[in-house]
């Protein structure tokens, strides 16, 4: 016989995991298995003296209502999707959390899945979430192949897209193109003349839209601008452009960055390397607003978007969506507000 088989007295033995039953629950209680079902169960009939006892017996118990083996047996569960990529960077992971929280408020569990831009990633992260029918998917980034959109409609299965507009699918967006023109006119009327607009080669649509609407109204200005880019949509692609920027020979005076990260990566080039001031030499906007923002180091002046808000309207467009199946795809747009700080004051 093995000795590594038979067990000493001593050792502990490696058990399973065993969550409380609803029949565990029963016979503390004195009540029978469907008295415990219905006290859980919204709606449903049962005594004031055995729903005292049941819960009673379940509280002394620890023991909870087994959700996924309610979900199984609907064909359905409470979970959400959560689908981005690199959430963990910038306005994407205060939208990451600002959707968590008002998931849970509702009575969902959200998902997060961090996947790739390629569309195999993100159809492997779709069918995840559909072999455990998941109730609704939220993208916070990139953009959906149409494969993608057609297997949810296959399934039935809300898709909510942020920061773009998908004309098959219920989104949410920012007012990208109405910012970036004020930046522009903001800037000229301060007297700024050499304008220039740091995006990303990531290619992402708000990126690209804030870019070119920024691109077009500085030209219908009259103003002299030109775009760098940087790898991402980050620091390091901030550090990038501006060192491209301020390598040539007509620096700019005034930047628009496409969001805080790419400006806060500008800012330090501008300040340590090509050695000027900001605001007085050159002013700086950014998009996004995220907390470091208001950092003395950078004290931006940016574009606010909310996060509370635009989960607030995801949640909201996916229950619409949950209702009504068959409802034709909806919008929400968001307006962005522009905070002043130091780094331009119009």
């Amino acid at each position: 016989m093995n000795d590594s088989l038979v067990n000493d007295g001593k050792t502990p033995k490696k058990e399973s995991m065993r969550f409380v039953s609803a029949e565990q629950v029963a016979q503390l209680a004195g009540v029978s298995r469907s008295a415990v079902s219905r006290t859980f169960t919204p709606g449903a009939s049962v005594a004031p003296a055995t729903r005292e006892k049941v819960l009673r017996a379940a509280e002394e118990l620890g023991y909870h209502v087994n959700d996924l083996a309610r979900g199984v047996l609907a064909n359905q569960s409470r979970l959400v999707g959560i689908v981005a990529t690199r959430p963990e960077v910038g306005f994407r992971a205060h939208l990451a959390a600002a959707l968590a929280k008002a998931l849970i408020r509702r009575g969902s569990i959200p998902i997060l899945i961090n996947t790739g831009r390629t569309e195999e990633e993100l159809l492997a992260a779709q069918k995840m979430l559909i072999g455990h029918r998941a109730e609704a998917i939220i993208i916070l980034s990139g953009s959906p192949p149409a494969s993608f959109l057609e297997l949810a409609q296959r399934n039935g299965q809300p898709l909510i897209v942020i920061g773009r507009s998908e004309p098959d699918a219920d989104h949410v967006r920012a007012g990208n193109i109405e910012a970036s023109r004020k930046a522009a006119t903001a800037f000229y009327d301060s007297g700024r003349r050499r304008l220039a607009v740091i995006g990303s080669n990531s290619g992402t649509p708000a990126i690209v839209e804030r870019e070119n609407a920024f691109l077009s109204a500085a030209k219908s200005l009259g103003a002299s601008v030109t775009a760098a880019r940087g790898d991402d949509s980050d620091y390091e692609g901030g550090v990038t452009a501006g060192r491209a920027l301020f390598s040539q020979r007509m620096k700019p005076d005034a930047v628009y960055c496409a969001n805080d990260l790419i400006a806060f990566g500008l800012m330090d080039i501008v300040r340590q390397e090509a050695r000027q001031r900001i605001p007085e030499d050159v002013a700086v906007i950014g998009f996004d607003d995220v907390p470091e923002s208001s950092w003395l180091s950078y004290q931006l002046t940016t574009f606010r978007q909310d996060p509370q808000t635009m989960a607030q309207r995801a949640v909201a467009l996916m229950e619409r969506r949950l209702e009504d199946p068959d409802a034709p795809p909806a919008s929400e747009r968001v307006i962005p507000e522009l905070v002043i700080r130091q780094s331009f004051r119009p």
